[in-house]
């Protein structure tokens, strides 16, 4: 057994089901009990606790049931009490470590996120938030040594409905921070918002916070588990899952769309025309609601994330912009690391949707965005103002996209390297392309000729032999001159599939 190979960052993530040629099953319920027994080790080294809970829920997959029960068996055979949480949000499961009533060692959420059905995974949290990639490691390496012999437990489970808590505790935020004093236990009154789990963990939404606040939630979607995800990929970035909550807010006249991935940890919405908000819109509008209550603080976001959005946080908002690298543990690792420097940062976001607030615990929590979000729909409205008004001067780009080139040589850490230090030399020696700094990740150059107008970056996965090329234009056929001055730049590195140019 390669325990490595279930290392996915800060996650741990593997094959559970047949049914896909090519993909061996290598995450079983034999896996996961030894993965709950190195946890609870992992705990007594790296925890002050004697007596180690462990709170464990999971998402709507096929294959999350069997893994649950193993791993608690793992954990139990290992001397923890254990908390039985079913169906529930990677949020929610971070929240068990922090709850008034009931506060547990961990929280462990069996999940893959947005992969296919024949995927699932582990995310852990202690109260200092989720664990990061060097902890998997050790855990990983505990689980290769195996030595867990003389065990004892106590074979203790307590069934533990978090998520009504869980939710309760967003209905108490919204109307709290809301305060219509005129409506104050339904701020949402008269104003129709629909979901789409996307047959995740997330339907609870719907009729335990929303219906809860006054909001009409007819029409909501796929708000059923089913691991089987039969409608579309559990992704807000996903083109498909857009489109259908899109599709589903102009055919119900809703005033709002939310959509959620597979475990709740993100999420987008859609405007009342059924145009999508997310990406660098929903950066946006989430950096105006941020810096209205933080003045002159800081927003980082990922490497991707436009330069119009950029000019929208900086000089229209007057914050500060803090582009740093993909990865949403990235993410908040540099907010928390600036707020320690005493750059006071409120607000890490990914473009995926992953989203983090001081506020929250850094916790990057897809309902806690729209939660906060709704706050603010809920004030506008009784002001006869609309969200969108929020982001009325983002400045989009007319054309965008992103290719992936795959790396054919063995080390492709290595040559991904080379290639972005020869590229770089070559754009040095170009008109009108000029190499962006401070610059966390890849090559970010800005293109300015008046037939580009734009810029693009390039930079190396952080798990795959990939390089992706995200390219944005204020022009019409910027994009296209911009990736074929690259592809004649790029065609001498062999090693580099750059066939989509």
């Amino acid at each position: 057994m390669n325990w490595k190979k279930l290392q996915n960052g800060s996650d741990i993530r593997g094959v559970a089901l047949d049914g896909v040629i090519g993909e061996e099953v290598n995450l079983t319920p034999e896996v996961a009990e030894m993965l709950g027994k190195s946890f609870v080790l992992w705990l007594q080294i790296n925890t002050t606790h004697t007596a180690i809970s462990v709170a464990v829920g999971m998402d709507s997959r096929i294959s999350g049931k069997d893994l649950k029960k193993a791993f608690i068996k793992g954990l139990l055979l290992a001397g923890a009490k254990v908390f039985d949480c079913g169906l529930a949000s990677t949020p929610a499961m971070f929240m068990t470590t922090v709850s008034a009533g009931k506060s547990v060692t961990a929280g462990v959420m069996i999940t893959a996120s947005h992969l296919p059905y024949n995927r699932n995974g582990f995310k852990f949290f202690t109260n200092k938030g989720g664990l990061d990639k060097k902890d998997i490691t050790q855990i990983l390496s505990i689980a290769q040594e195996n030595h867990f012999n003389g065990i004892e437990g106590n074979h203790s489970v307590e069934s533990w409905s978090f998520v009504d808590e869980y939710a309760s505790f967003l209905v108490d935020y919204i109307r709290n921070k809301a305060n219509i004093v005129s409506n104050f236990e339904k701020p949402l009154q008269g104003l129709k918002i629909i979901v789409d789990a996307g047959n995740g963990a997330g339907g609870f939404f719907a009729s335990k916070v929303l219906n809860r606040l006054g909001a009409d939630t007819s029409g909501s979607q796929f708000l059923n588990p089913d691991g089987n995800f039969p409608n579309h990929v559990p992704n807000p970035e996903d083109k498909e899952a857009m489109q259908s909550i899109c599709d589903a807010v102009v055919r119900e006249k809703a005033d709002l769309g939310v959509i959620f991935d597979t475990d709740v940890d993100r999420s987008a919405i859609v405007d009342s025309k059924g145009n999508p908000v997310n990406r660098n819109a929903l950066i946006a509008m989430i950096s105006a609601v941020i810096l209205t209550e933080h003045p002159g603080s800081t927003i980082v976001t990922d490497s991707i994330t436009s330069d119009g959005l950029t000019k929208f946080i900086e000089e229209e908002l007057k914050g500060k912009h803090h582009r740093f690298q993909r990865g949403y543990k990235n993410v908040i690792n540099e907010s928390i690391k600036l707020n320690t420097l005493g750059q006071e940062s409120w607000l890490a976001i990914e473009t995926s949707g992953h989203a983090a607030l001081k506020e929250n615990y850094f916790l990057d929590d897809g309902a806690y965005l729209v939660a906060k979000l709704l706050v603010e729909m809920a004030k506008l409205n009784a002001k006869g103002c609309k969200l969108t008004d929020l982001i009325s001067k983002l400045e989009q780009p007319l054309e965008s996209t992103e290719l992936r080139f795959n790396i054919l040589e063995e080390d492709f850490v290595i040559y991904g390297k080379q290639v972005l230090a020869e590229l770089e030399k070559e754009v040095l020696k170009m008109d009108g392309w000029e190499v962006v700094s401070p610059n966390y990740e890849g090559l970010r150059v800005r293109c300015t000729s008046d037939k580009e107008k734009g810029w693009f970056l390039l930079r190396l996965s952080l798990h795959d032999p990939v390089m992706p090329l995200n390219i944005e234009s204020d022009i019409v056929g910027g994009v296209e001159i911009i990736a074929a001055k690259l592809e004649l730049l790029l065609e001498d590195f062999h090693g580099l599939k750059t066939s989509v140019f």
